[in-house]
């Protein structure tokens, strides 16, 4: 896949929603990140999202390739770590004032986020006094990346090209469904029906996706398997109506159709069933 910079703020976005996500699973109290910016030399990072910092100074910093401990990672790479980042002598000190005098950060990680290969943005966790980050958070910390590269290069990859017209029985199917909706007394309800028949007629111009399928017959349209992705990695149906910008009621109507095909009866269930059959 070619590196498109136009999904730089979809990027940051998902590491928003993923940075708490990250705290729990390491146990640090600090951790912030952001996605890179395409500068005219060199990627630029932006630091977007803070959890656990005592003030907001990093919030918006700039970080060019080669400078302090996120511009290393994006120059190289790789996962880097300092148990001491004021007395570390392999990094540059431009942020020290931040990191080291405001934030009281002692021991830190970097790691970059790529995308086709390119860093398209870098996570950080940290402690503060004279504890060093462990091998086993920093393994936490490396399988969440991994994961986090996966969920971008899904979301990212273009769509296939739609293949055929929606049969007019499906046409038919939507506005009895919008009918059905117009008729229920129940607002909260009413909403909700009229808004899944809306999305659902709004996607792809009034054309259905390709049906991904396998050997074994069970299918899933790519946007039920893009969801049960998103619930495999611990995502909320309100943070995956936000990724894929979708509202709530639709993301469920979706897992609820992908339970159906799978024959079973919790988003849990659809995830290990999908990865049994060879679809996640």
């Amino acid at each position: 896949m070619a590196v498109d910079w136009s999904h730089t703020t979809t990027i940051d976005r998902v590491l928003g929603l993923r940075l708490k996500q990250l705290q729990q699973l390491t146990g640090l109290p600090v951790v912030f990140g952001g996605a890179t910016l395409k500068e005219s030399t060199a990627p630029q990072l932006r630091i977007g999202h803070l959890r656990g910092t005592v003030g907001k100074s990093l919030l918006d910093l700039r970080v060019e390739s080669g400078r302090g401990l996120g511009g290393s990672v994006i120059q190289t790479g790789a996962l880097r770590t300092v148990r001491d980042y004021a007395s570390t002598r392999t990094i540059t000190h431009d942020f020290d004032a931040i990191v080291v005098q405001e934030e009281r950060l002692s021991s830190v990680f970097a790691l970059p986020v790529s995308v086709a290969g390119t860093v398209r943005g870098v996570i950080y966790g940290a402690l503060r006094g004279q504890q060093t980050i462990g091998d086993v958070v920093l393994e936490r910390a490396t399988t969440f990346g991994a994961s986090l590269e996966r969920e971008l290069t899904t979301l990212l990859e273009p769509p296939e090209p739609p293949t055929q017209p929606v049969p007019a029985r499906a046409r038919a199917a939507l506005d009895k469904l919008r009918e059905v909706a117009l008729g229920v007394e129940d607002e909260t309800v009413r909403d909700a029906l009229l808004g899944i028949a809306r999305d659902l007629r709004e996607l792809d111009d009034d054309r259905t996706p390709p049906v991904a399928v396998r050997g074994d017959g069970v299918h899933l349209a790519p946007r039920e398997i893009e969801a049960l992705q998103h619930v495999a990695v611990g995502l909320r149906n309100s943070e995956i109506a936000e990724v894929m910008r979708l509202r709530t009621e639709t993301v469920r109507a979706y897992l609820r159709s992908a339970m159906h095909r799978l024959n079973v009866h919790n988003r849990t269930a659809a995830v290990h069933a999908a990865r049994k059959h060879g679809l996640l």
